[in-house]
């Protein structure tokens, strides 16, 4: 009687997996340019202390407000899909980056835009990185929910 039972529910739970309807949306694929498994390509980006040692306190705010301005700039042209700083580390890891692009050497191109890049405060590493197309709206959802803007 337990074998029957339990062969009874276990048809019932792998008749309800495979009964389910898709949420398939062809239109927000094809918007976020998501391939057939719902991922895209992009570069991500980890930014390191730098070598720049020497900058004053004055000249490290300056470069720090350039690099915030950046990010923001990038987001608004959809190019900077995330960014967020690391807590403390024992590998000098500062921070990352998502780009949306296909190729290292678009992102590079993007990452050298950056004040605190230039002026050596951070240092990057690149490495093309294949991930959930859905991604593309953490920016747009973001917005709903901070409650201040930097």
């Amino acid at each position: 009687m337990k074998n029957k039972l339990l062969i009874i529910l276990l048809l019932a739970v792998f008749q309800l997996g495979f009964s389910q309807e898709s949420k398939y949306d062809e239109n927000l694929a094809k918007s976020l340019n998501a391939d057939d498994y719902g991922m895209k390509q992009y570069v991500f980006c980890i930014l390191k202390t730098g070598s720049n040692t020497t900058a004053t306190a004055e000249e490290r705010n300056t470069y720090f407000k350039g690099h915030m301005e950046n990010i923001q700039r990038l987001a608004k042209e959809g190019k900077l899909v995330i960014a967020g700083p690391f807590g403390k580390n024992d590998k000098n890891y500062r921070g990352v980056f998502v780009f949306n692009v296909s190729t290292v050497e678009e992102a590079k191109a993007l990452v050298d835009t950056d004040p605190a890049v230039v002026a050596k405060i951070f240092e990057y590493e690149l490495t093309p990185w294949y991930c959930s197309a859905a991604l593309m709206k953490v920016n747009e959802i973001h917005e709903t929910i901070a409650k201040t803007k930097f």
